[in-house]
Parts: structure tokens; C-alpha cells; sequence
């Protein structure tokens, strides 16, 4: 990845809050906790996850940078969701997390020396990966989950219609 390239994706990486409180202005109250299936998650849920992965990726960030060449934590997000009750968390209590944990991330990695994006850790699932493949993941993962809203959005709209 050019400098270029990575300046561009830690500018995007900035912009994840914004764009997922924009998303979510679109989306009605009442179905945020609809799932179009037992084994998808809710818009409700969604935005709690997207806290506890940015507390994840802020502490592998800091691996990354601080300790390379050294194990990032796995977490298996489906038992995260289930057991620490999403549904009972705070939205807004995530998103205010979600927001600081980026902002605090986004200002340390926005100056980051060249060599730095070099560094690998060892994540237990996917291997050796490059602090650039951390970048890539992170900045695009807000965006994942915002395709997957307007997919439940889409679902509960044509649930609505099918019971007019």
C-alpha cells in the first residue's frame, strides 16, 4: 500500500462514527431491535458490537505499534452478542464509546512513521497479519455493518407491508 493508499484509509478510518450515526438517522426507532432471522443480529445489536470491536481493535492497534511480532486476542463475537446481552446495552452508551475509542485510535495512527505499518502480530485465527491489514479491516468495518442495517431495514419494511 502507497502512503497515499494508507492516508486515504486512515482518513475513511476517521470518518466510521459519522458515517454510522448518518446511517443510523435513517433507520426507524421501532425496528431496531427486529432480526431477520435467529441467527442475524438486530441494528440494536449491530451497534454494540461495533463498540466492543473497536475496544478490540484499539488494544491491537496498540500491539501493533507497541509490541510487535507479538498475539492480538481473538473474541468470538456471536458468544459476545448472546452473553453479554446486547439487547440490554445502551445504544448510545456504544456509540459514545465507539466514537472515542476511534477518535483517541485515529490520533494516534495519523502521524505513524512509515516503518511502523511494517509490523505484523499473530492473530490466533488468521496468522501473521501486517499492521496495513489491521488498517484495511478496521476502516472498512463500519461500513460492512451499515450494508448489513439497511439489509434488516429492507426485511422489516417488507414484514410491514406483508401484514398491512
Amino acid at each position: 500500500m502507497t502512503r497515499e493508499e494508507r492516508q486515504q484509509k486512515i482518513d475513511s478510518y476517521a470518518d466510521g462514527y459519522d458515517i454510522v450515526v448518518e446511517a443510523l438517522e435513517g433507520f426507524p426507532a421501532e425496528m431496531w431491535q427486529f432480526k431477520p432471522a435467529p441467527d442475524r443480529w438486530s441494528i440494536h445489536e449491530i451497534v454494540v458490537h461495533l463498540a466492543d470491536s473497536e475496544a478490540n481493535a484499539y488494544v491491537r492497534c496498540r500491539r501493533f505499534i507497541a509490541e510487535p511480532g507479538n498475539a492480538v486476542m481473538a473474541y468470538d463475537q456471536d458468544a459476545w452478542a448472546a452473553r453479554l446481552n446486547y439487547h440490554q446495552q445502551s445504544t448510545e452508551d456504544a456509540l459514545e464509546l465507539f466514537k472515542w475509542l476511534r477518535h483517541t485510535t485515529f490520533n494516534l495512527i495519523r502521524a505513524l512513521p512509515d516503518a511502523v505499518w511494517s509490523n505484523t502480530a499473530t492473530h490466533p485465527e488468521h496468522g501473521s497479519m501486517s499492521f496495513e491489514r489491521w488498517l484495511e479491516i478496521y476502516e472498512e468495518h463500519p461500513r460492512k455493518h451499515i450494508a448489513q442495517m439497511r439489509q434488516n431495514h429492507e426485511a422489516w419494511k417488507a414484514l410491514q407491508a406483508a401484514s398491512a
